[in-house]
């Protein structure tokens, strides 16, 4: 079990407490947590590094082990199987979710057990502060051992009897059944961590706690279609991705797992981008979730607010967890990468492009937010209004595009269209609520965008929508033209784009076996060596495009729906997706993505809906 490679992205599960998260593979090995952020530096980095990252694994020391894993039903505890000829063990993980101001009680629970048999377990803790960069020192006290650094200390807390070591400590132990031993991992340096060290009571307490928790809150889910499990699933996910205490939510909690196996599209994800959050709260406001979709916006209410009088766009496209700049991008030179993917990049200097999409996210989800969970106030307008009127004035510049390009700006389509949404929902929601409005004004930008996106955006040759002004390549954002009423779902343009897209990439389109690539890299000049996977998010929104255009040809609503169905068999054993799929299936990019889950929450959403009119 100890061989020291690397787990696949796609054979792991995720715990967290709103706070993080950490990542655990089917082996017992914990290879990625970044504490106590989830944009903090990482203590273990194992997937990104085997010998130099740090991992903390717990698993049986013999050979001849079969692992599982799965989810206690209906929570984000995670649970580790093995099965051996000696017995079956389980491992359970999972990080209670504490009260806001209660920050000094949190842990990271790792309880052991032996149902059936006897098994001898190896445990092995190798901290790897500041991605690999801070060296530690190890201190054994009563109840465990404090892992020392500046600025941040943890201590394990056990009863079993640790072996310090040159990394950090071990301990061989057997348990026979009914027998179990706790692990415990927390902040500070505590000379006595004796009554952290759990027992079984009270890490059964714990867990009881836990699982109740995580149950209460996803009670609240009002989805009761036919993928009911699968729907639950990416919610709990996307719950694990927000930021409790500041409403934040990241686009993933991982960095530079590659979108293409050795390659160097490998990028830091811990931020939280305005488009990827904006679309998240269209997910939770779909299936019931109205306080997290008002916590966020209580967020970038306060970020419209730091920006007020300020020159410049008036929002950044992303930020640090707490509403910071997101920091420089850095290259981890010692670090070897996922699958020898290099460079391994923290920080991300697509912070500074200008992507002018996002006021549209942004303002559909306001604007759907008024109408779902709770009326904006008049303060919040005004910063929205502000945010409007310089949409009016820059939508016609060129931009780096919601694909976050390298290679130059252009004249994106898909920037225009949600140029278009912004300003459209701006004026229905200053309808809505009769708030002051240049409403003369709007109306006419909006209309201009509109008509240059059919004269400028369409290519009579290709018979599609186009990726950029002048350049002909097909682009997967835009199947969300229907889905933002920027034309109905059977319009002859928008069935005609269907139909190129839907082609093979051979065949110029962008679908293999029912997975979608955002583009062709080959046709776009993206600054960006290699290839990718197709993108998960794309998958979906194509099932969602032709569910919608189903009402005008009959024969996508079934493929829609084995579309839908093949996309679910590429998540992983636990239900968990991946930025990407690879050519063989294997998940690539950060993980787990909230884009690809929150896309999957709508897809099943509108599919449900249209299969349950039909019925």
């Amino acid at each position: 079990m100890f061989n020291g490679e690397a787990v696949r992205i796609e054979d792991h599960g995720v715990i967290g407490d709103l706070r993080t998260v950490a990542l655990v593979g089917s082996d017992g090995t914990l290879d990625w947590l970044c504490f106590p952020n989830f944009d903090s530096p990482s203590v273990f980095a194992a997937i990104l590094d085997p010998e130099r990252g740090g991992h903390f694994r717990i698993a049986p020391d013999t050979e001849g082990v079969t692992c599982k894993q799965f989810y206690w039903p209906e929570t984000n505890v995670l649970v580790t199987r093995f099965y051996s000829p000696e017995g079956v063990g389980e491992l359970i993980d999972f990080m209670p979710v504490v009260d806001r101001g209660n920050e000094h009680a949190r842990e990271l629970v790792r309880r052991v057990r032996v149902v059936r048999g006897r098994m001898q377990f190896r445990m092995e803790c190798f901290p790897a502060f500041n991605y690999g960069r801070s060296p530690h020192a190890t201190r054994q006290v009563p109840g465990g051992v404090n892992f020392i650094t500046e600025p941040l200390s943890l201590t394990l807390a056990t009863k079993v009897e640790l072996e310090v070591g040159e990394k950090g400590v071990s301990a061989r132990f057997e348990l026979r059944e009914d027998q179990s031993a706790v692990f415990s991992l927390h902040e500070g340096a505590a000379k006595d961590c004796s009554r952290r060290a759990h027992g079984e009571h009270s890490s059964e307490a714990l867990f009881r706690k836990t699982v109740l928790w995580w149950r209460q809150w996803l009670s609240r889910c009002t989805y009761k279609g036919r993928w009911r499990e699968v729907v639950e699933r990416s919610a709990l996910a996307l719950k694990l991705l927000t930021f409790e205490p500041t409403g934040a939510i990241v686009a993933a909690p991982t960095c530079s797992l590659p979108e293409s196996p050795g390659g160097e599209r490998n990028w830091d994800y811990r931020y939280v981008w305005l488009r990827d959050a904006a679309f998240t709260v269209y997910a939770f406001l779909r299936v019931g979730f109205k306080e997290e979709a008002g916590a966020f916006m209580r967020w970038i209410e306060e970020r419209c607010a730091e920006h007020d009088g300020k020159e410049g766009a008036p929002l950044n496209l992303m930020y640090a967890i707490d509403g910071s700049n997101v920091p420089d991008e850095v290259d981890l030179e010692h670090f070897s990468g996922y699958g020898g993917a290099r460079p391994v990049r923290i920080g991300n200097a697509a912070a500074s492009q200008l992507q002018l999409d996002i006021y549209g996210e942004l303002m559909d989800s306001v604007y759907l937010y008024n109408k779902h969970g709770a009326p904006i106030s008049y303060d919040f307008w005004r910063h929205l209004r502000r945010m409007v009127d310089w949409v009016c004035d820059h939508w016609q510049q060129e931009d780096e595009g919601i694909w976050e390009v390298r290679g130059g700006r252009r004249h994106f389509v898909y920037s225009k269209l949600m140029c278009w949404v912004a300003v459209d929902r701006a004026i229905r929601l200053a309808d809505k609520r009769s708030f002051p409005a240049d409403r003369n004004r709007w109306l006419e930008v909006r209309d201009a965008i509109f008509e240059e996106i059919m004269e400028k955006g369409w290519c009579k040759d290709r018979r599609a929508f186009i990726q950029a002004y002048g350049h002909d390549a097909l682009d997967a954002a835009n199947l969300l033209m229907p889905l933002v009423f920027f034309l109905s779902p059977v319009d002859p343009r928008m069935l005609s784009t269907l139909e190129a897209m839907r082609r093979t990439p051979t065949g110029g389109g962008l679908v293999s076996d029912g997975l979608v690539f955002r583009y062709d890299v080959d046709a776009t000049l993206d600054g960006i060596a290699g290839s990718e996977g197709t993108f998960n998010l794309c998958s979906f929104w194509l099932v969602e495009a032709m569910t919608r255009a189903s009402v005008a040809r009959p024969e996508y609503l079934e493929e829609s729906r084995l579309t839908f169905e093949r996309m679910l068999g590429y998540a992983n054993h636990l239900g968990l997706y991946a930025e990407q799929t690879g050519l063989s299936g294997e998940a690539l990019g950060n993980f787990p993505q909230a884009l690809t889950h929150l896309s999957l929450i709508s897809a099943a959403y509108n599919l449900d809906r249209t299969l349950g009119q039909k019925d």
